[in-house]
Formats: C-alpha cells, sequence, structure tokens
C-alpha cells in the first residue's frame, strides 16, 4: 500500500540525510566535526535541541570515538548512528571491523572526500573504497532523494536478522552534500510503520550478563563466525532486492535495485559508475545515442554485497565494457575493476577496460565521458588516466 502523504522541500544532500535520520527515529547520534561531513551532525543536533527529534546526541573527541560509542549504544538494543568523511573514516578504520563483527546494524553516512596529502576537501571516493572489506554493505547515491531515503532502507536491510551487518549510504562531497535539490520527505508515521523498532537478540541484559567481543582461540568458532559474516553478505542481495521493491511501494519511490540500467536494452558499448558522477554520464548517453551510437550505463546503487549477477545480465551481448573509477588503488587496476573482471571471469567475453576520473574533485566533464565511449568503440589500450595532465 502506497503512502501518499509526504512533502516536497529543496534541501541539501546533508539535510536529506539528517532528516533520512529523523525518519528513522534514531535514539542515539555520536558525531566528529570534518568537513565536508560537519554540516549534517549540526543539523542533527539542532533537531534533538529543538526537541525535533527524541534523541540523544554526544559531542565526542574523535571519529575513532564516535564509532565506538555508537557501538556500544547499538549493542543496548537503540537504533544509533554516525557520519563523516575522508581522514575520519580512516581513523575509525578499526572500529569499523568491530561494528560489523559484532553484526551490529548500524548506519553511517559518510560524505565521500579525497584523501591527504596534498591537503584536498573535495569529491573522491578512494576513502569509502578503503573500508569495502571491513565487513559493512555500502549505497552510493545518486541523488538528494536516495541519500534521504537510504538512511530508512539501510536499517530495514540491516536490521535483518538474515543480515545484521552494518550499512554505510555515500554521498558525493559539495556535489550533492552542500547542493540542494527537490526531495519528498516521507511521511514520519508511515516510516515509523515501515521500519518498527530495533530488535536484537543479544542485546545487553543486566540480568543475564555475557561477554562480548571475547577472546577466542584457534580452536573455536572464529572462522565458522567470519564465515557466518561473508554467507550473510551474500544473502543480503535477495533481502536488498525485496526491501526496494517493498519500500518503493510503500512510499511510491524509485530506488533502483542494486543496479541501475540505463539505456542498455540494445547497447553496444556500456559504462559502470557510481554515486553522482553518473548523472552528467547518463547525460552523455542520451547525447551519443542521438548521435545514432548504441551506448548505455551501468550504475552501482550497491557496492557491498557486489552485484556481479547484475551486471553479467546487463553485459552479455556488449562488445566493450568501461569501469569508471572516481578512486585510486595502488599497484593494482581499481577496485570496481578487478571485481567487475573477477566476476565476468569465465562467464562472457567482454573487453574491460577501467578508467580513472576525478581524483581530488577534478570536474568530470560531458567530453570525458565522450572520450571514454570514443576509446572503447575504437578498441585502444592506451587510456588510463582521463583529464590528467602535467601540472
Amino acid at each position: 500500500m502506497k503512502s501518499v502523504q509526504s512533502s516536497r522541500r529543496i534541501m541539501t544532500g546533508n539535510e536529506a540525510v539528517a532528516t533520512g535520520v529523523k525518519l528513522s527515529r534514531v535514539k542515539v547520534i555520536a558525531a566528529y566535526p570534518i568537513t565536508p561531513q560537519t554540516t549534517i551532525a549540526e543539523k542533527i543536533a539542532e533537531m534533538v535541541a529543538n526537541g525535533e527529534l527524541d534523541s540523544k546526541f554526544i559531542e565526542v573527541e574523535s571519529e575513532h570515538s564516535a564509532m565506538s560509542m555508537i557501538t556500544a549504544s547499538e549493542i543496548t538494543g537503540v537504533r544509533s548512528y554516525t557520519a563523516s568523511s575522508s581522514h575520519g573514516i580512516l581513523y575509525m578504520h578499526e572500529a569499523l571491523h568491530w561494528a560489523a563483527g559484532m553484526r551490529l546494524p548500524l548506519v553511517m553516512s559518510v560524505v565521500n572526500r579525497a584523501l591527504g596529502p596534498p591537503w584536498n576537501i573535495w569529491g573522491e571516493q578512494t576513502d569509502t573504497f578503503n573500508q569495502r572489506d571491513t565487513g559493512w554493505l555500502q549505497m552510493y547515491c545518486e541523488s538528494n532523494q536516495e541519500a534521504l531515503d537510504s538512511i530508512m532502507l539501510g536499517y530495514k536491510i540491516g536490521e535483518n536478522k538474515k543480515v545484521l551487518l552494518p550499512v554505510m549510504n555515500m554521498l558525493d562531497a559539495f556535489t550533492l552534500s552542500h547542493t540542494s535539490e527537490p526531495v519528498e520527505v516521507r511521511d514520519l508515521k508511515t516510516a515509523a510503520d515501515y521500519l518498527g523498532d530495533l530488535d536484537l537478540d543479544f542485546k545487553i541484559d543486566f540480568k543475564n550478563p555475557i561477554g562480548y567481543g571475547s577472546l577466542i582461540s584457534p580452536d573455536g568458532p572464529y572462522m565458522e563466525m567470519k564465515k557466518d559474516m561473508r554467507d550473510s553478505m551474500y544473502n543480503a542481495v535477495g533481502i536488498i532486492k525485496n526491501e526496494i521493491s517493498n519500500f518503493n511501494d510503500q512510499f511510491d519511490a524509485e530506488l533502483p535495485g542494486l543496479t541501475e540500467n540505463f539505456m542498455m536494452e540494445d547497447a553496444d558499448y556500456a559504462l559502470i559508475t557510481a554515486g553522482a558522477i553518473s548523472s552528467t554520464a547518463k547525460y552523455t548517453v542520451r547525447k551519443l545515442r542521438k548521435r545514432g551510437q548504441k551506448v548505455g550505463l551501468i550504475r552501482l546503487y550497491f557496492y557491498r554485497p557486489f552485484p556481479g549477477e547484475e551486471i553479467l545480465k546487463a553485459v552479455k551481448g556488449l562488445k566493450g565494457l568501461g569501469v569508471v573509477e572516481r578512486n585510486l588503488s595502488y599497484g593494482q587496476r581499481g577496485p570496481t575493476f578487478e571485481d567487475v573482471v573477477s566476476s565476468l571471469y569465465g562467464r562472457v567475453d567482454v573487453p574491460v577496460r577501467n578508467y580513472v576520473v576525478g581524483l581530488g574533485g577534478r570536474d568530470i566533464r560531458v567530453t570525458d565521458y565522450e572520450l571514454m565511449f570514443e576509446n572503447l568503440i575504437e578498441g585502444n589500450n592506451d587510456m588510463e588516466w582521463v583529464n590528467v595532465g602535467v601540472k
């Protein structure tokens, strides 16, 4: 049954995220400021201060403390949240493993930002691609609407007892975080009915004390626990599909699946993108289609669990596939490229090329996408870095 009660407002991506936290009725928020995430924490603190959000906002001394704090609060059985960016994510890296290993369905928003040195506050996705193996689900938003909806969806998926893993939802620095767009603000009561309350079977009970994260010997169930985490990540694929369908029906929304196929029905060549850079890519696809070129786009909404099967179905029949990375891996090709090639290996014969773009917030232009498609169509192997020159 669709919800008909909602209100459309013009808001930044960071305000949309804060609104998603409010709609999710989060009870504990711990945060430390870092550009360009800071206004998420400021907006949530304002909501708590004026009684708009019934929650406890905790100011901490570091990002590591923020993650440690909400790990502790979540295990008491209350829905918890934080947000960060760039070096803040690097600082909490250890604690990310603890949150996932303790099977706590937290949600954290990350405003993707470049890493130093040199110092840079603009958009790049290396900060969260570095966290892809921590056991967190990852969602990359293209719009402010997705930034809001992904908070609620993240809790719904993470809290499923067949998943019980934390979730990151990502939005690009400034392109979304500080840019205003029309956003449908979901009805608060409908959102409450959709999410329900957090129900952890293993939350702290003072009458029945137990240990959490205790020392375990090699003969103990350490490997079995890690295998269960990995299995749960794989099992999340079906749950994600089902929950996205339920969300779209409940809120009359238009969230994609794990991936979004744009003009892929008869495409000969396609690019894979993630995040807000996908919008420019779509514009380029439309432009080239008008010229008669059969090109398309595969947008990753979820990066973990990796949607390998969805990509496999989408690329069958292609003459060339390009993977666009707004991140950097040293000593090997990009992480998305490696995941795509691994998913397709021995199953479909499609040439795959890797393109590194937009590091440090550098603009990714229509001409850049045109050049990538041209490179795919001509079958050249001499381009990996796009719009790079000696400075």
